[in-house]
């Protein structure tokens, strides 16, 4: 296969780039895939092993210790004259953010399916995610070499798990250690491989005897299928005339930009056996950067303008920063440009700070290895080096004709550790490795409680945390003393209260006087915080209303029961008071919260806990224990489905009760459990919980006082 150098490709020509993500659940083959794909397209010539912790995109210590993809890792590679930039992404849930802010900034996918496991629980939320994005994606059914491996099946669960509509473009020929090849279902042309392992030593030939009736099968319902996509090929398909290749693809590219189906695919990534097939798909029927639908832009105050970072090289630019790292070299800044050309040395602007940055570098990356290039374009994603204050989510644009591109929203914590500095020069080294961690993972989060002087680290998981603290021990050579998990309770009210409450304060000079009426009212789950003011006669000057949302509002982090953050209720303003002279916003500000304080307790305070979705894999003669286990960590059962070599459970179970679960689900099962985590919604605490939380929260606050 012959691979261009990048100044062979016009820079101008979008039509051939592909900018992908390979996304899945953990262990379903996405990071041998893109290694598969990378020896194809010539870009490696050794493939490493995940498993032997040798994969070229698995390339922090963490990642090739536990065989997991911790963060997205970008490539460049050609096909068939086409330039492909590919994101491995992780398949974990605690490293969802990485999924979702690598989707943001892709054209297409690949989702990759085990061929034995199936639609998986972390393949549902990545899907969801591709959904929200609008990402045209293929699918990409793997490990048919495995035991227990079902295409068909794992086709029907994208159906009704995903709610997608797969398109089958091959079969498999043979199964588990009987499969050899594919049948492409369009040409009617079977791919069988060798026993060699090597991927380019297959043969094209004619379909087997014995699934030619079924490829016909699926051959007859993919182009039924496709021609819906064009009028006048569907009505001369109703005639008898059957469209030719280029026609049917034509109409496949279309519905699949349009996000009406997914082209399905199989193999084993592993043997070698399916990938020429995906890399084609990539190239027929994934969207090049023009044709995907542009940017939306977005003003000062975060309103839509009407325009459009339109993919155009000559356009004004406009470039996305998507991901932070930090490496040996300093601060990369992985970046997504949309519009306009980027050059070495050229000034920008950042509209989230206002301020200018200067390029000093432009890299291309193949994992943690780097290209020099003098300039970028539209459609490129790049990584640029020497920004100094651009976070994830932060639009760059030409200084001229600035414009903010859509920020990222990222998930709140759910889980939070202490961590102290083993001694003095620990400490020094501490807060400059947690700066760096935070700006290279925006679900990531540091806070020092001001009384304790400790350091408290919050984030999506136990492991999650247990990665960071990691990472700060072998890449930063910190060493630092970890404290018990502790869960991200929130409180909020159960009902409505009407009150009042006067601030004055006479002490010599101009006084203070401010009185509020007003209603407390509990909101639904989610809603978070509202004001309103319905105050008429001019009792509380117009002036001080935004005094008194502030002084609630500026409350909200301090519960009255625990002092954890307050959630989901309503101040509605009804009336009040105020002096000609004595009256000020400092005024209103400092009643409201002390209103806060006054009425919270009388309006059914109550405590919240986080609720975890669970997915549990055991094997079918454990299902009795787990059940149980999790019955007895207050865990709620919703489904139990059969799954290849056991069972799968679905429950919900507070987070409070799941820490060291994996080691317990372990012994249970005699090694062979596997689980799932992830964030579903805050739910009221059962009183015994409550009182326990409350008494800790207050132990903890006499301790600091001591």
């Amino acid at each position: 296969m012959s691979r261009p150098s990048r100044d062979k490709l016009t820079m101008t020509d979008l039509s051939k780039y592909r900018n992908i993500g390979i996304f899945a659940h953990v262990d379903a083959g996405k990071t041998t895939t893109t290694e598969r794909i990378l020896k194809l397209t010539g870009k490696i010539h050794k493939t490493g092993e995940v498993h032997d912790g040798e994969s070229t995109t698995d390339f922090m210590e963490q990642e090739a210790e536990r065989g997991i993809t911790i963060q997205s890792a970008a490539t460049t590679c050609f096909w068939n004259d086409h330039r492909m930039n590919i994101i491995d992404t992780p398949g974990h849930v605690d490293f969802t953010v990485e999924v979702y802010r690598s989707l943001k900034v892709l054209d297409g996918g690949v989702g990759v399916f085990c061929g034995s496991g199936g639609v998986e629980p972390q393949s549902e939320t990545n899907w969801r995610y591709a959904n929200d994005s609008e990402v045209a994606r293929i699918i990409f059914v793997n490990k048919l070499d495995r035991i227990g491996a079902d295409f068909f099946k794992v086709i029907q669960q994208t159906k009704d798990v995903l709610g997608a509509k797969p398109l089958v473009m091959t079969i498999p020929i043979g199964f588990e250690d009987t499969f050899v090849g594919v049948v492409d279902v369009l040409e009617m042309k079977a791919w069988i491989w060798d026993d060699s392992g090597l991927p380019e030593n297959y043969e094209i030939t004619e379909i087997p005897e014995d699934l030619k009736e079924k490829a016909q099968q699926y051959h007859e319902e993919l182009i039924e299928t496709a021609v819906e996509q064009d009028d006048e090929v569907m009505e001369a398909y109703l005639e008898g005339t059957v469209p030719d290749i280029a026609t049917i693809k034509k109409c496949i590219r279309k519905g699949t930009i349009n996000l009406d189906f997914f082209p399905a695919f199989c193999g084993s990534a592993f043997k070698n056996k399916g990938v020429q097939n995906v890399l084609n798909a990539v190239v027929d029927y994934l969207p090049s950067p023009l044709e995907v639908d542009p940017e939306p832009e977005f003003d000062d105050e975060g309103e839509l303008t009407g325009n459009h970072a339109i993919v155009d090289p000559d356009g004004p630019l406009r470039a996305l920063a998507f991901k932070i790292m930090d490496d040996q070299f300093g601060a990369l800044t992985f970046t997504r440009i949309y519009s306009g050309k980027m050059n070495k040395g050229d000034t920008i602007l950042n509209t989230f700070t206002g301020k200018t940055e200067r390029v000093g570098r432009l890299v291309e990356m193949h994992a943690n290895d780097r290209t020099e290039l003098e300039s970028a374009q539209a459609g490129d994603i790049v990584a640029l080096v020497g920004l100094k204050n651009v976070q994830t989510g932060h639009t760059l644009c030409s200084k001229e004709n600035p414009a903010t591109l859509e920020p990222m929203i990222f998930p709140d914590p759910v889980i939070s550790i202490a961590v102290a500095p083993k001694d003095k020069a620990n400490a020094e080294k501490l807060g400059v490795a947690l700066g760096k961690m935070v700006q290279e993972d925006p679900s990531f989060v540091v806070e020092t409680d001001h009384d304790s002087g400790e350091t408290i680290l919050k984030g999506m998981g136990e492991l999650h945390l247990d990665i960071k603290v990691d990472i700060l021990k072998r890449t930063h050579k910190v060493e630092v003393e970890v404290g018990a998990p502790q869960v991200a309770y929130r409180e909020t009210i159960t009902k409505e209260v009407s009150d009042s409450y006067t601030h004055k304060k006479q002490s010599g000079g101009s006084g203070q006087f401010a009185k509020i009426d007003y209603t407390l009212t509990p909101l639904e789950p989610g809603e978070g915080f509202q004001f309103e003011s319905t105050v008429v006669g001019g009792n509380v000057p117009k002036e001080y209303w935004s005094a008194v949302e502030k002084g609630f509002e500026s409350s909200l982090a301090k519960g009255v029961l625990a002092g954890y953050p307050c959630l989901d209720f309503k101040v509605t303003l009804t009336d009040g008071g105020f002096h000609a002279v004595d009256s000020s916003a400092v005024a209103f500000e400092i009643a409201s919260r002390a209103a806060y304080r006054q009425t919270v307790p009388k309006a059914g305070a109550q405590i919240l806990e986080p609720i975890m979705k669970l997915d549990v894999f055991t094997p079918e003669d454990h299902v009795g224990d787990v059940i149980g286990d999790l019955n007895r960590r207050r865990g709620m059962i919703q489904s139990q489905d059969t799954a290849s070599g056991g069972i799968r459970i679905k429950a919900q179970a507070p987070l409070s009760e799941m820490f060291g679960y994996i080691g317990d689900l372990r012994t249970m099962t005699s090694g062979r459990g596997q689980f799932s985590m992830e964030f579903e919604h805050y739910s009221a605490c059962p009183a015994n919980i409550s009182e326990k939380v409350i008494a800790d929260a207050r132990a903890r606050e006499e301790a600091k006082k001591k």
